[in-house]
């Protein structure tokens, strides 16, 4: 339930001005660590701004549906909701300008994919991506950690679609004045699809945006839900607060539009100049880095495998003492001077078992 959810308890904020000192907060925090030896004076000119940030993640936020919009095969809308979730809020504390939204957009689908259960194999995946398939597989699965950490692990995602549902079924039961409650759908899919793309889903429930698309839709379609909802739907005592959310949704969502190529070119020559490269695959750090991970990993190993049979020796030397005639073969021990004993060996003429042995020796 949504009242009781992760969603609702960390996620969910009073009003966009929470938003923005959070992004602020964040953008300021970057500069201050990695602006040292830049002059205060030139800071703005070589990082880039709150707004500017806000820019790309636009620009990207459209990448990512448009990606979604063309897997292969056909992707559920929840998966793509809970992808944008997970896109919005990897940014509130996070800057563009230490990891760069083009890998983190694509981990945040994969990730969706998984949690809303459309299971595609990480080869499946990437084969969606163009490019260097095998360097894309990396990139996701590298960051696949980061991208749960920093989501505090709150995975489930409460969408709008299933209140859609529950309305449709009210108006169809309760608004019998409305013919073909049907006709409404083509504008609630178009209304949440913008709405996915604004930061109204930081701020109201999913019930609250679920009731914005369908008024959107009614007045689309020239149908009158007012009756409805003021008289079927909602006591009189909560219609103000009702009616200023869906007001400031279905204003939210209007005011969606696509920065333009000119701009985002721009502040991506900035963001390569500015970003971290500690965090940017292309770079001999960041290579470095993996290497070095990669090499810890391996001398973790050696030193596991090394303690393995070291505690296996030691326990052979407790159990057989220093007998010179038993020697290990294929996970069994027999006597070599005991090959002449009659009780050596099954009839067959294969060895016997160390317990066996023991007893003859």
């Amino acid at each position: 339930m949504f009242p009781m959810s992760s969603q609702k308890m960390y996620w969910i904020f009073s009003d966009e001005n929470d938003i923005t000192e959070l992004r602020e907060k964040t953008n300021s925090e970057f500069i201050d660590k990695h602006g040292v030896n830049v002059p205060r004076d030139q800071r703005e000119e070589h990082f880039l701004t709150t707004s500017e940030e806000r820019i790309l993640l636009k620009f990207y936020e459209l990448q990512l549906r448009d990606f979604c919009r063309r897997f292969v095969p056909p992707m559920p809308r929840p998966t793509v909701a809970t992808a944008l979730h997970y896109f919005k809020r990897f940014y509130l504390r996070n800057s563009v300008m230490d990891y760069h939204p083009k890998e983190i957009l694509v981990t945040c689908v994969y990730l969706g994919c998984k949690v809303e259960e459309f299971n595609v194999s990480i080869s499946q995946f990437v084969a969606n991506i163009k490019g260097d398939r095998e360097k894309a597989s990396d990139i996701i699965l590298n960051n696949e950690l980061l991208l749960m950490q920093q989501l505090n692990y709150n995975l489930t995602v409460h969408n709008p679609f299933r209140p859609v549902e529950g309305l449709m079924i009210d108006i169809k039961t309760r608004c019998t004045a409305l013919e073909n409650p049907e006709k409404l759908r083509p504008h609630i899919d178009d209304f949440l699809e913008r709405v996915f793309l604004t930061d109204s889903i930081l701020i109201y429930a999913p019930s609250q945006i679920a009731l914005a698309a369908t008024l959107h839709a009614a007045s689309r379609a020239a149908a009158n839900l007012d009756n409805y909802v003021t008289d079927t739907l909602f006591s009189r005592e909560h219609l103000p607060g009702i009616i200023e959310a869906v007001r400031k949704i279905r204003s939210m969502a209007k005011c969606v539009e696509p920065p333009t190529r000119e701009v985002v070119r721009s502040l991506e020559k900035k963001l390569d100049k500015c970003r971290n490269q500690a965090n940017n695959p292309d770079s001999e750090i960041y290579k470095q880095r993996m290497q070095d991970m990669l090499d810890e990993d391996d001398l973790r190993d050696n030193e596991k495998y090394a303690k393995i049979i070291q505690d296996q020796a030691e326990h052979d030397e407790k159990v057989l003492g220093n007998h010179p005639s038993l020697v290990f073969s294929d996970q069994k021990i027999y006597c070599t001077t005991l090959k002449s004993h009659p009780a050596a060996t099954l009839g067959d003429g294969s060895e016997l078992p160390l317990s066996v042995l023991l007893a003859v020796g």
